[in-house]
Parts: C-alpha cells; sequence; structure tokens
C-alpha cells in the first residue's frame, strides 16, 4: 500500500469505494491521507464535500490538506479523538446525515459521546461566521489601538484570537483568553 508521512496514501473515484473502506477499517487504523485529483487532470475521484460526509458517518475528521503534486493534493482524515470539539458545520452536517438515513452506528457513537460530554452544544464557529464576542468587544473599545491591530489582522489570526476565547470552557480560563489576547494586540503579536 502506498504511504504518506507514515499513513495510508488512498484515492477512491466514488464516494463508494471511501465508504466501503471506512466501513472495514474505521477501527483499525489511526488516519489516511486521501488523494483528490484536481480538475485538469482528467482523472475521476471522490470530492472533498462527499469525502468529508462519509468520514462523518463512520467517526473520522477531517484536517490538514497539502499538496501532492501537479494532478494532486492530500488531505489527511483521521478517527475523531476523544475530546475533539466539533465545528457547527460539521454539527449541521452531520444532523443532515442523520436526518437523511445515512449516518452510520461509528458515527452516531461519536455524536453521542459529544452530545453527553456538552461538545456538541459547545460546536465553535467556522472562520466565516465568528464574530467578536461582546465581552471583547467591549475591551477593545476600552483600548483603541488593540483594536486598530486587531482589524488589520488577517483573517487566520483573527479566527486563531477569537477561537481560543470562544472555546474555553470555564470562565476563568476564558478571562485568562481575553486577557492574553489584549495584551497580545497591545504588544502587535500574533499567532501565526
Amino acid at each position: 500500500m502506498e504511504t504518506f508521512n507514515d499513513l495510508p496514501l488512498l484515492s477512491f473515484e466514488t464516494p463508494v469505494g471511501w465508504a466501503d473502506w471506512l466501513a472495514e477499517h474505521h477501527q483499525d487504523q489511526q488516519g489516511v491521507w486521501l488523494r483528490y485529483y484536481k480538475k485538469a487532470s482528467g482523472k475521476p475521484t471522490i470530492v472533498y464535500a462527499e469525502a468529508l460526509e462519509v468520514a462523518l458517518c463512520y467517526g473520522w475528521i477531517d484536517s490538514q490538506a497539502k499538496s501532492l503534486d501537479a494532478e494532486s493534493y492530500v488531505q489527511k482524515y483521521t478517527p475523531r479523538r476523544k475530546r475533539s470539539p466539533w465545528s457547527k458545520i460539521n454539527r449541521a452536517k452531520a444532523e443532515a446525515l442523520i436526518a437523511a438515513g445515512k449516518m452510520q452506528a461509528p458515527g452516531l457513537q461519536e455524536i453521542e459521546a459529544a452530545r453527553a460530554d456538552g461538545r456538541w452544544a459547545a460546536a465553535y464557529d467556522s472562520p466565516k461566521s465568528m464574530s467578536v464576542p461582546s465581552d471583547f468587544q467591549a475591551l477593545l473599545d476600552q483600548h483603541p489601538e488593540a483594536l486598530a491591530f486587531f482589524e488589520s489582522l488577517s483573517q487566520t489570526n483573527r479566527y486563531a484570537l477569537l477561537y481560543r476565547i470562544q472555546a474555553a470552557k470555564k470562565p476563568e480560563t476564558r478571562q485568562r483568553w481575553l486577557d492574553r489576547s489584549l495584551a497580545m494586540l497591545l504588544n502587535k503579536e500574533t499567532f501565526h
């Protein structure tokens, strides 16, 4: 079997092939790299949206993507970890898959675990939909220089900062992220 970065490198022409593979291997693999061919290659390939839906059905999740060669790129898929947070986008996709009768037992187990421990309700926003929390906005309004630097940040840096505030589970953790974020902005520091 071909590998990439110490994990199997797989490619499928259709979602059915990926679903068949996951049905057989979702419990015995720690992850894979799934190859997608670019349209210009002319090669038939599963597409990202299809692959993600199939992965969610089996309790797996996507992560980093990398260029592989001139005609393809790869995306890493792994079983969802025990405390892995859910995005609101993937939560909505999972709910739609359940409603459509496509969700498989391994995916349902991950959803039930997330509902039981609060991760389902605490799903995070995507970079495009995340807004500035009111408590952080109040801090920024009190520090015009921090606000100006925040507004100059790239979407990646802005999201890195806001995600940490939103993902804090305890009030004291949230306050630490609010304070740290303000200090970083005042010092013109970024995460990336």
